[in-house]
């Protein structure tokens, strides 16, 4: 990948809460002095505004809400009179660099992964893929496994924008784990509707394992691999 491409990826890997916690770290020291990074997460940020939809709201625990408040030392109230009161915060070019670089991935977080887990505490391992065009990087699909999507034999894959299939054609589902000698396809999904696919008969699923979807002939690809262009791809993030 060049370049740009590389700092596109590592955007969609912050806002996602992805990256570890030196390499978090890193993006948000970079964050304050680098355009092309700003721009790039508020890219990612703006497109995968939808999986904020994803989960049921739950009431927040109040231990959560002490948690929260601890992890934002920079927003005590002893702070904020230090600075001046509130006014001045919300004034501050530090306050909207710190808001902008994290507000988005905390919302995510709470809403889409923590809330789903304080109601339904995960017993198997969870994964998650964001299917993404490969030509503007907009999300298409999520893939969710485990915890958050079935059992580890089932996923849930769920449309996040309107897919046009021209006639005669249809949109095949595919996956490939790191070890695999090709990619085997899961079906045919319809645009625009979530559908429930089983991998019983598939190795169990892995971090960074590949999907994508295709554009193949009505009934499918005629030869067992991807014959067609790719329209949406992604890999396998563990969550839990």
């Amino acid at each position: 990948m060049n370049e740009a491409e590389d700092l596109m990826q590592l955007a969609g890997e912050y806002v996602l809460g992805t990256l570890n916690f030196e390499q978090r770290q890193e993006v948000e020291r970079r964050l304050p002095d680098e355009a092309a990074l700003r721009a790039a997460v508020a890219h990612w940020e703006q497109r995968l505004l939808p999986l904020t939809a994803l989960a049921e709201p739950v009431q927040p625990s109040s231990q959560l809400w002490q948690r929260i408040e601890r992890s934002l030392p920079m927003l005590t109230p002893q702070r904020v009179r230090e600075a001046g009161g509130w006014r001045e915060w919300w004034n501050s070019l530090m306050f909207w660099r710190w808001l902008a670089a994290g507000s988005f991935a905390t919302a995510v977080a709470l809403g889409a992964l923590v809330g789903v887990r304080m109601a339904n505490p995960p017993a198997t391992p969870g994964f998650m893929v964001v299917l993404v065009a490969p030509q503007d990087k907009a999300p298409g699909w999520v893939v969710q496994t485990g915890a958050s999507g079935g059992g580890n034999d089932q996923l849930n894959l769920i449309p996040l924008a309107t897919v046009s299939v021209p006639q005669q054609k249809s949109l095949q589902f595919w996956t490939k784990g790191n070890d695999w000698k090709g990619p085997v396809s899961l079906g045919l999904v319809k645009p625009g509707q979530s559908q429930r696919i089983n991998l019983d008969r598939l190795p169990p699923l892995q971090a960074d394992q590949l999907f994508e979807i295709t554009l193949e002939p009505e009934t499918g690809s005629p030869i067992g691999r991807p014959t067609g262009p790719i329209l949406y791809i992604g890999r396998a993030v563990k969550l839990t």
